[in-house]
């Protein structure tokens, strides 16, 4: 069992290393490569070219009518945003502003979020507007046929305010000179929900057919990290149809909707739930009324050189007759996926299965009581490192039972030892009947060979569950823990390759041994030598190398995986020791390693003999 685990995590980092890490790589440079030759221009691509009079919401990729590009290529994000007049977004969590040429949320920043653990890092930028090098917004409008010029992405709108704060909206309007009028009312909350409610007033002779649409677009594939246990990319909740999870490379591969230059997937008459892009820590996702079919879609399109991928939403139908007014409601969530941030809209604003934004996995039901567990504790200490180390204990205080059987009967196996050598002995010509004689052994001694895999059987889910835990939550982002451990998330920042620090130069990533994976290492080491040597040699070559094994494979993991593993160890000696105590069996632990030393100094002595 320790073998195979070993195995897993080898494939694991060196999946990681020899492949992932390099096809990123090649990936990031292939798109700086067509960001530099591409000109940024600006379609809007919408979720669906605009349906016949009376006929279903067909999704049919296409651009709004008069749409047009920024023009000028890339520049700085600064000036991008200065090419449109915009009213400013001032909330306790975001920054940034709303584009009044177009009425796009295309500028927002995550006030309590910066790209390194120093709080002077440069906050998080989320949306970007077009123009810039990764352009990334939030679109809301209708489409139509015989209805007018219609609001598109060179439309300027008119602001009753020039500041969007909680409890404070906006309403933004917009005449399209054919007898329709338009308004746009955007509130914000203190966290990340934008509540966008649109409406068109009639004051023409004829009905109008109108479908209200949402969307969110992000332009060039992003950096992502490509990592099997976390998924980034195309994300949404569609109705009866569940969780639908499509990574950029897997959008490409679907079939083409509409033309040829667009491919994508689409979901028809859904109700409730939710369409976005999703990244390791944060997210885009436009939600629709949930009360109200409508039908989502992801697609991919190209622009030039530029893959534009988007998430959908095209609501059905409305007729505006003369003199009438139809609305429509729809929201965008654009922030960090905050556990109990993203929880309290689903239960709030009755969200179908907006937890599901978190990847959680398949074992989500060990990952989510795991961060509870760990939450619960850090409101209680204010450090997640130290819930990690009362997590560890209860869950030690929680398998007790099972644990000191093992334990236990480890401790008659020790005690039968003699017995078991001189069985070898006797039948060391005939394995059956030495099998056999052991069988009968264990029998007469009331002793389970096997109990002693439960301790690692039961400490693998809860190791996947933590792994998972700090890989994908937030919270766990730059948690520090104590001393030099200021990102448990992370591995440990020190490297023996320049004595922890004290050398002038980096240590190279690719052989990262920091102090908490050596303490981890030693408490392992001194683990397998709580008991006495297997018989076969083999066998004890492999519980010799296998802590040194662990140490390096663990060096890149988060810190507080490695905290958890070096605790955990700790306990499990202190418990292993007690048990054999009161089961007056001796503890091998110092005869092992002073086995160790006298081993060496005789094959010192026989080499200078011969």
């Amino acid at each position: 069992m320790i073998v195979a685990i070993a195995l897993s995590l080898a494939v694991l980092l060196g999946w990681n290393y020899f492949i992932a890490a390099p096809r990123v790589e090649q990936q990031r440079q292939a798109a700086l490569q067509n960001k530099a030759a591409t000109q940024a221009t600006s379609p809007d691509g919408v979720p669906s070219a605009a349906p016949k009079e009376g006929g279903p919401a067909t999704p049919v990729p296409g651009t709004l009518p008069g749409a047009s590009g920024a023009g000028g290529g890339i520049v700085p994000r600064e000036a991008a945003i200065a090419r449109s007049p915009r009213v400013t977004i001032d909330t306790p969590a975001l920054a940034g502003s709303i584009a009044l040429k177009g009425g796009r949320i295309d500028d927002v920043l995550l006030k309590n979020y910066h790209e390194t653990v120093d709080d002077k890092s440069p906050r998080i930028v989320l949306l970007s507007p077009t123009g810039t090098e990764n352009p990334y917004y939030a679109e809301f409008g209708w489409v139509g046929q015989n209805a007018g010029p219609l609001p598109n992405g060179d439309t300027v709108w008119a602001a009753d305010t020039q500041t969007l704060a909680p409890g404070k909206p906006v309403t933004l309007t917009y005449d399209n000179g054919a007898g329709l009028l338009f308004k746009r009312v955007i509130a914000v909350d203190d966290k990340f929900l934008f509540t966008v409610r649109d409406e068109v007033e009639n004051k023409g002779s004829n009905a109008v057919s109108l479908y209200p649409y949402s969307l969110v677009s992000r332009w060039g594939k992003p950096h992502t990290q490509g990592y099997y246990v976390l998924h980034e990319g195309m994300i949404g909740v569609l109705g009866a149809d569940g969780l639908q999870e499509y990574t950029y490379d897997h959008l490409a591969k679907e079939p083409a909707l509409g033309n040829a230059l667009t491919k994508g997937k689409t979901w028809t008459g859904v109700t409730g739930g939710f369409v976005g892009i999703t990244d390791k820590y944060w997210a885009a996702a436009a939600i629709p009324d949930q009360s109200t079919p409508y039908t989502g879609s992801f697609t991919e399109r190209t622009d030039g050189a530029t893959k534009v991928y988007q998430a959908n939403v095209l609501g059905n139908v409305q007729v505006v007759q003369p003199g009438a007014t139809v609305a429509a409601t729809q929201q965008l969530f654009a922030g960090a996926k905050e556990v109990n941030t993203v929880n309290a809209y689903q239960a709030n604003q009755n969200i179908k299965q907006f937890d599901l934004l978190i990847d959680w996995g398949w074992f989500h039901f060990i990952t989510k009581p795991m961060f509870r567990a760990l939450d619960f504790f850090f409101h209680l200490f204010g450090n997640f490192g130290v819930a990690i180390l009362i997590v560890t204990l209860c869950l030690k205080l929680l398998f007790l039972p099972i644990a000191n059987k093992s334990y236990q009967s480890m401790a008659k196996m020790k005690a039968v030892q003699p017995e078991m050598t001189s069985i070898r002995e006797r039948y060391k010509d005939d394995k059956m009947k030495q099998q056999q004689a052991m069988m009968e052994l264990y029998k007469k001694e009331k002793i389970n060979p096997v109990a002693g895999c439960w301790p690692v059987l039961i400490q693998i889910p809860v190791f996947f569950a933590l792994y998972k835990v700090l890989f994908i939550t937030i919270e766990m982002r730059h948690a520090p823990f104590f001393g030099w451990i200021q990102d448990l998330a992370a591995p440990d920042p020190t490297s023996f390759l320049n004595l922890f620090g004290l050398l002038p130069y980096a240590a190279p990533d690719f052989v990262h041994l920091g102090i908490w994976p050596i303490i981890m290492g030693i408490t392992m080491f001194i683990q397998m030598k709580m008991n006495p040597a297997p018989p076969d040699p083999v066998q004890a070559q492999i519980f010799t190398f296998m802590p040194i094994v662990f140490t390096f494979m663990l060096g890149s993991f988060p810190a507080g995986l490695v905290i958890y593993w070096a605790w955990n160890n700790t306990l499990s000696v202190i418990q292993q020791y007690v048990i054999m105590r009161r089961n007056g069996v001796k503890v091998e632990l110092w005869d092992n390693l002073s086995g160790m030393f006298r081993r060496k100094s005789a094959d010192k002595n026989a080499v200078a003999k011969s």
